[in-house]
Parts: structure tokens; sequence; C-alpha cells
């Protein structure tokens, strides 16, 4: 295709409604974080105080770069690294750096799906018994001491092949046989099972008792710069925004797409099902402290991983009926799990696919076996779990965090393509976007991005990370942080195979073109 002409390159690939594009991008937003992060993080951060930084980083970052990354998407129509290029070319770096961690949270992201798929079996006969900790740690993963270990654990490995052949599938598919066919039906399907873990929930001993501690206001924490960082980090990680994703779902939107209404539309959904998420799970830490004779903050996990194989596990074998609760909430979780990740693998098998001029499906397999074998062979092992946590630590907090800084900084300050951008998104849009969006995007997000990100690197250079040896941080921490930086230089310097640019022209251009 380098060779050839504009008009002999494939038509691109394009969402067959709005509603498509809507409830995939929802299904990307609306991940495992969803359901365990959130509610630990507003109960740790004033509880209903939390709710007014929440919505106040929703809408002068959440909302803003949500539009940033859709309006790169649409004009430029290409993965990221493809889309930044054609924005400016020395932009293509930036593009290669959000996919190679995409790559990298794709990899550990499937063994979670694993562990959720395991134990939506175990929840049939509650196999995790009286001690859900030492079960999960011990008899599941085998955790062994930090290192790197060659020992599979059968367990984790079996289900994560059986994951990653179902992402495999999907994005082969493509974007509206694959990617939007899983989302019209899982989505729908999560809401509707997850509203009714809410409703059982709300109905057992002790349920008032979690929401009151979830939502009983604390209007000092909102002097606690500390609370605010929370807040605007919560709704960052939430929306999957600046890592390239939300840049690849708007590149298959329609010409004529509404970008900022749909915009506003998944914002609010992935917000909708948190405090969804928050009420179920503390209505239901409320019933475990009602059986304990305890309060909240008593309890032990309440917040990530733990929360949901380790805390959950033992409220489910304490609730009558806890089989069905549990089996539906861990079904929950593997499609809340899925949904995000292909889209993860569309952007990064979308993005091979166009620099090396390879068929979608080619691209598809390509990625995905790739990502399978690193995956199965580093995160099923005895030692998965800790380099899972470690990884993760780095890839979102560090990674994700520098990504939406170089992109913001980048954009409105050295390449000025901000005032285009904004210009696009208001000719192809109902809701449009003033100049306010410019100076939330290029001034605020910054600040708060570069506050949260030196906090963090100073926290984790200073006291490091879960007691965790300085060796083992340098190498599956600090390490991964290297690796997406040197594979974002060599995959930028390949050259380019894939695309012809001849005839390309963003949208849209003339004024007729415009509504």
């Amino acid at each position: 295709m380098a060779g050839g002409s504009a008009a002999a390159a494939p038509e691109r690939e394009t969402w067959t409604s709005s509603t498509g594009f809507i409830l995939a991008a929802v299904g990307s937003a609306v991940g495992l974080g969803n359901i365990w992060r959130f509610p630990g993080v507003a109960y740790e951060s004033g509880g209903g105080a939390f709710l007014i930084p929440y919505l106040v980083a929703l809408l002068t970052a959440g909302i803003p770069i949500l539009f940033l990354d859709y309006a790169v998407g649409h004009r430029y129509r290409g993965a990221a690294p493809l889309s930044y290029r054609r924005m400016a070319r020395p932009a293509e770096a930036l593009g290669w750096f959000q996919i190679v961690l995409s790559f990298v949270i794709a990899v550990y992201y499937a063994a979670v799906i694993a562990w959720s798929l395991s134990y939506f079996v175990f929840a049939f006969d509650l196999r995790w018994g009286e001690d859900t900790a030492a079960f999960f740690v011990g008899e599941y993963l085998q955790v062994g001491e930090p290192g790197i270990s060659t020992t599979l654990v059968s367990g984790v490995a079996v289900p994560l092949v059986l994951v990653w052949a179902a992402v495999l599938v999907i994005i082969a598919l493509g974007v509206t046989k694959g990617v939007q066919r899983v989302n019209i039906i899982f989505i729908p399907l999560l809401v509707l099972a997850f509203g009714g873990l809410v409703v059982r929930a709300l109905t057992l001993p002790g349920a008032a008792d979690g929401l009151n501690a979830l939502f009983t206001p604390d209007w000092a924490a909102l002097a606690d710069p500390a609370v605010w960082i929370a807040a605007y980090s919560q709704i960052f990680f939430s929306l999957s925004i600046a890592f390239g994703i939300m840049v690849t779902y708007a590149s298959y939107q329609r010409r004529r797409a509404n970008m900022t209404s749909s915009g506003l539309v998944v914002a609010f959904a992935n917000s909708s099902f948190e405090i969804l998420a928050g009420i179920g799970v503390f209505a239901t830490l409320g019933f475990l402290a009602h059986q304990q004779a305890t309060t909240i903050d008593q309890l032990e996990g309440l917040s990530g991983p733990i929360l949901s194989f380790v805390t959950f596990p033992a409220v489910i074998s304490e609730m009558p009926g806890g089989a069905v609760f549990g089996a539906v909430f861990f079904g929950a979780l593997v499609l809340a799990g899925f949904t995000s990740i292909i889209s993860i693998l569309l952007g990064v098998a979308a993005s091979v696919q166009e620099k090396f001029g390879l068929t979608h499906r080619t691209a598809a397999v390509t990625v995905c076996v790739v990502c399978s074998v690193i995956s199965i062979g580093l995160f099923s092992t005895t030692s998965g779990l800790i380099a899972l946590d470690t990884v993760d630590q780095w890839a979102n907090n560090v990674g994700i965090v520098v990504s939406a800084i170089a992109m913001t900084v980048l954009i409105v300050w050295v390449f000025r393509t901000a005032p285009v951008l904004r210009a696009h998104l208001n000719r192809v849009s109902t809701f449009r976007v003033g100049r306010v969006w410019v100076v939330l995007v290029g001034g605020l997000a910054p600040v708060v991005l570069t506050t949260m990100l030196v906090q963090r690197v100073r926290t984790l250079v200073t006291e490091g990370y879960e007691g965790y040896p300085a060796w083992y941080l340098l190498v599956f921490g600090w390490g991964t942080i290297g690796l997406v930086a040197v594979g974002a230089l060599v995959l930028t310097l390949i050259p380019w195979r894939g695309r012809d640019d001849a005839g390309f022209r963003a949208w849209p251009e003339l004024e007729e073109e415009q509504r």
C-alpha cells in the first residue's frame, strides 16, 4: 500500500451507529477499577463530601481530556500513532508511548479477568472456604517471594488461555462484527447484573450502616489537597483517557458523528456506574460488619483486588443465597474486564496494522499471540500477583500520567493544535465547546497531573512500594516505564510501510462539508 494511491486504500471501518460507539466507549471506561477503586477512594476521601471534588474533576479535567482524545481520533482518522503523526509528525512518538503502555496494561489486565473467571466457577460451591485470604494468596495463586518465577499455576494459566482466546476472536472480527457486537450484548447485561446485585445488597441487614459510612460527608476533607488530587486521579483513570484507546475508538466514527454529545453520555454513564458500584459495595460491606458485630472502619480490604477476591468471598459465604450472588458478582467482573481489554487491544492492533501495512486480522492475531505468551508466562506463575501489583502501580500512576501531561502540553503549547481541534469538535457536534476548554486542557489539567506525578514519584522513590526489594521495583516498576519509552522510540524510528497520506485530508475542511 505504501506505493499506491489514496484512492486505492481500503475504506476505514466505522461504527454502525452512535449507539454502537457509545456502548463501546462506555464498555472501555467501565472496568474493574469502577467496582473496586471508586468506593474505597470515596470512603477514604471524605465520604459524601468527596462527590464535590469528584464532580469538579469530571467537569474540569475528565470530560475536557476525553473531548481532546475524541477530536484527535476523529479529525485525523487513525490509531494514536498515525493520528498524532498526521497532526504533527514529531508527535508520533507520543502515540507509540500510549500504545506500548496499552500493550503492557493488557498483558496484566487479562490475568485479573482470569481470576474473576475462576472465582465465577468457585462461587457455585463457595470453594474458597472460611479463610478467603489464605485461599486467594495461597491455594489459588500460590504466591511466593518477589522474584522471577517459572513455576506455572495451572489454576490461573487455564482460564488465562481462555481469556486470550476469546479476546483474539473478538479483535480479529473487527470493529463492527467483533467489538461493537460484544459491547451491545455485554454492557446492558453488565448493568442488569450489577443492578440486581445492588438491589439484593440493599436488602441485607446492616446495608444502611454501610451506606452511611460511604455517604456521610466529612466536610473538613474538602480542605485537604490530597482529597482533590484523589478526585482528579479517580476521574482520570476511570475514563480510559490519554493512552490511545479513545483516540482509536473515535477514529472509527462516521464523518457526521456528534462527538461531544457522545462524550457527555459516556462520561456521565461511567460516573453513574461508579456511584452504583459504591452503593452496592458498601451495602454489602455493611452486611459483613453487621455479621461480625463490628464497624466498617474496622474491616480490612476495602478496595483493589483484595476487596473483590478476599473481602467479597467472605461476604458471599455469610449471606443467604450467596452462591447465586457470588456467581453474578464475578460474572459482572468478567464482563467489565472483558469490555475494557478489547478496547485496549483494538488500539494496539490498529496501530500495528497501520504502521506495518498488515491486514486487520493479521495484526490482531500477531498482537494477541505476543500479548498472551507474555501474559501467561509472567502472570500465571507463583510470582504473578506481586509482578502484576508492581507493574500496575507504575503503569497507572506514572506511565499514564506522563502520557497525559505530554499530550496536553504538546497539543496546546508546542504544536498549538488546540484551536483547530476545538473548531473540529464544534463543526461536527451539537454541544459546542468554548475557549475555556483550551484553558482547562492546556492549563488546569497539566498542573493537576504534574502535581499528582510529582507526589507519587516522590513517594515511590523515598518509601518504595509494599516493602518489595529495591532491585525488584527497579526491574518491574521503573523498568516498565523504561521499556515503554524505549519501545515508543524504536517504533517511531521504524519506517512506515502501511499507509499512504498522499490524499489524506482532515475532517472537515471545506465550508460545504461543515454542518
